[in-house]
């Protein structure tokens, strides 16, 4: 498994890491064999958030990793928090009262990193500031992103806090490009020229912010892996991955992680079988043309 700086931290993350919020599903068996195998698959980063089985996801993580081999300190934890019933809330008192109800979930000190979940409308950065400035002082966050954020979302956040925004963590994949989409339709008229998320992809490669593509696997009508209704796309993803020796399902993740912004994919299977098989995208480098191709094929018009 390959490994990337995550944003402007120290941290050495797996590019492929692992998404917890159906973990809640599992019984405790099953939840240590999904880390097992991640284990093994070379993933060392695991992410989580306070709403994921409304809080039973990481309390399963949480009893799952005392019976395993892992230890808490060869791994890395994210949390999100920001997200209520019916709104978003990222005040001082819900966000520390999160935070706290996380590492009690987790039964953990700290977390590795935190992020901001969906934007919030009212949100006053005076208040996240004293939040991160809080959390990072006690020592029970290291690090702080933000989810689904735009650019100047990132940069009002920036003019208060002392800490950097590390990681965005953004919905993308073969059949959700939008972020690839407007930069390729630049100067045009084209329908996919309508930049809907301000050239977030630019924006976070140039500040060095790296990107974690959820819902990797995901199209309108579910997800589009071995789904008759998407038959084109998965005839050239296994196609381009028999020459790589891997099947359709890596070629999708090696898709994203072929862009030179050097994602992290956060996948979302509890399938241990299908963790390693994702896995394997990490020892796969597209061609530009393969990449190109899965691109049109995926429904996208080249100018």
């Amino acid at each position: 498994m390959n490994k990337i700086l995550l944003g402007k931290s120290d941290l050495s993350v797996s590019e492929i890491a692992l998404g917890c919020m159906r973990m809640n599903a599992l019984d405790n068996e099953a939840a240590v064999n999904v880390l097992e195998s991640a284990n093994e698959s070379g993933i060392n980063f695991y992410d989580h958030a306070d709403i994921y089985g409304k809080g039973e996801s990481e309390k399963t993580f949480a009893k799952a990793l005392k019976n395993s081999s892992l230890k808490r300190e060869d791994i890395l934890l994210q949390s999100k928090a920001g997200i209520r019933q019916g709104f978003y809330d990222f005040s001082k008192e819900h966000l520390l009262t999160s935070v706290e109800g996380i590492l009690k979930r987790l039964e953990t000190d700290y977390l590795d990193v935190l992020l901001l979940h969906r934007p919030d409308a009212l949100v006053e950065p005076e208040q996240v500031a004293e939040v991160f400035t809080k959390l990072h002082q006690a020592g029970k966050v290291k690090h702080f992103g933000v989810s689904n954020h735009s650019p100047y979302q990132i940069e009002l956040l920036e003019q208060y806090i002392d800490q950097d925004i590390i990681a965005n963590q953004l919905q993308f994949s073969v059949m959700h490009t939008g972020m690839i989409d407007a930069g390729i339709h630049v100067n045009t008229k084209d329908p996919l020229s309508i930049d809907h998320d301000r050239a977030i992809l630019d924006y976070c490669r140039l500040n060095n912010i790296t990107i974690q593509p959820w819902s990797p696997v995901q199209g309108e009508n579910g997800v589009f892996l071995n789904n008759p209704e998407y038959k084109e796309i998965n005839e050239v993803l296994t196609k381009i991955g028999e020459t790589h020796n891997v099947n359709n399902e890596a070629a999708s993740i090696a898709w994203l992680l072929r862009h030179p912004a050097k994602m992290q994919v956060i996948l979302g299977t509890m399938n241990p079988e299908r963790i390693k098989t994702y896995a394997a995208a990490s020892d796969v480098k597209l061609s530009r043309e393969e990449w190109y191709e899965i691109y049109r094929v995926a429904g996208n018009k080249v100018p």
